[in-house]
């Protein structure tokens, strides 16, 4: 526990540390654009006055500064105008000089830019300096949006380290904690395999025998199931729509008459490569859902069809239906609707379809109050 909130503490520290770097860093930015904003403004001044300078030259005046002025200007564009009449035009491109409604245009995002100087070169005669943010102003401007995606992206890439370690971290224990289940299955079960020769020495009832048969293979069945998890599992040719009645068919022996269960299939077998033991526990899976979310009490169907190269299962219920913003969610680890329970069988469901078996599952359509569709599809054997 201590080592625990070790941890959060570390952690909330480097965030605060980061968001304290970020803000400085933004601060910093954001100073030096007004010291270069506060610099062009200066520098226009002087072009102003310049200009001024020029208007007002006669054969006496040194006009050598002024156009050295002129000339040091090479990155900030300005429009001179008179009368609301644009008379001169710096570092702008010719083609929007040469148009004039788009050089209005031009004008008005110079007016929005800054405000404008006014020069009255003789008394209550007037030209207006308009001027914008010269390049490497505007790269400053933008240069906090740049910095904030890149804190984000790498924000972003540490969160999908963090969950994905998290999730392999998870996957490790998971694995552990079913081979350990499994392992432990194993010793009671051997005892429960010599009670019945017993019983059978005993000459007890061959009904009797034959039912509890079936449920001791069921349990060897969940104990292969649990001690391949974390491993891969072996995949063989097999007809799906045999192995996947067989499950289905146990497990309609299995629960309340309350449910009424319907199964239709291609009359030839479809082979795929599969492990048994794996896809009898993805339908088991599903048909334990779809009877939860019917609450013991409805109608179930159970359809596999061909579709081009693939075959697909559809398991069907009269349940309370899903939310559109659950169909992903669902088969996320922890993620359950039920009071108790731990939100794990859908995620291996997923993990057994898609990462074993190369498939795909995904919620096919879901109506609240009406029910739900769940597919499982397949490649077939070549």
């Amino acid at each position: 526990m201590q080592f625990s909130d070790k941890k959060n503490t570390t952690r909330w520290v480097i965030i605060f540390a980061s968001f304290l770097i970020v803000s400085l860093i933004l601060w910093n930015t954001y100073t030096f654009f007004q010291i270069f904003k506060n610099e062009e403004r200066l520098k226009m001044n002087l072009w102003a006055n310049a200009q001024k300078t020029l208007i007002n030259a006669d054969e006496n005046t040194d006009v050598e500064l002024p156009l050295q002025i002129f000339s040091n200007n090479t990155s900030i564009p300005i429009i001179l105008t008179e009368n609301d009449s644009i008379i001169n035009t710096v570092n702008i491109e010719e083609e929007i000089v040469k148009d004039k409604i788009k050089a209005r245009a031009f004008l008005s995002d110079l007016r929005n830019e800054n405000e404008p100087i006014v020069i009255e070169y003789v008394p209550r005669k007037f030209q207006k300096l308009y001027y914008g943010n010269s390049a490497l102003l505007n790269k400053l401007k933008y240069y906090p949006i740049a910095l904030l995606l890149i804190i984000v992206l790498f924000g972003g890439l540490v969160y999908n380290f963090y969950r994905s370690n998290k999730m392999a971290t998870q996957n490790k224990l998971w694995a552990g904690m079913a081979k350990e289940t499994a392992h432990q299955i194993g010793t009671p079960l051997s005892s429960l395999i010599g009670w019945v020769e017993l019983l059978k020495s005993e000459n007890v009832e061959e009904s009797t025998t034959f039912e509890i048969e079936k449920d001791i293979e069921r349990l060897q069945m969940i104990t292969d199931r649990f001690s391949k998890i974390g491993s891969e599992p072996k995949l063989e040719t097999k007809d799906i729509i045999e192995e996947t009645q067989q499950s289905y068919d146990y497990l309609q022996s299995r629960f309340s008459k309350q449910i009424e269960f319907y199964f239709k299939a291609p009359e030839a077998p479809i082979y795929v490569l599969l492990n048994p033991t794996l896809h009898s526990w993805t339908i088991e899976n599903l048909v334990k859902n779809a009877i939860d979310a019917m609450k013991g009490r409805g109608k179930l169907s159970l359809e596999i069809e061909q579709e081009g190269s693939h075959v697909k299962i559809n398991v069907t219920d009269t349940g309370g239906g899903i939310q559109k913003k659950q169909f992903k969610t669902i088969f996320e680890p922890g993620f359950t609707t039920k009071k108790r329970g731990w939100g794990l069988g859908l995620s291996l469901t997923r993990r057994i379809v898609e990462e074993y078996h190369k498939g795909t599952i995904k919620v096919l359509n879901s109506e609240l109050g009406k029910g739900t569709t769940m597919q499982v599809s397949f490649k077939k054997a070549s």
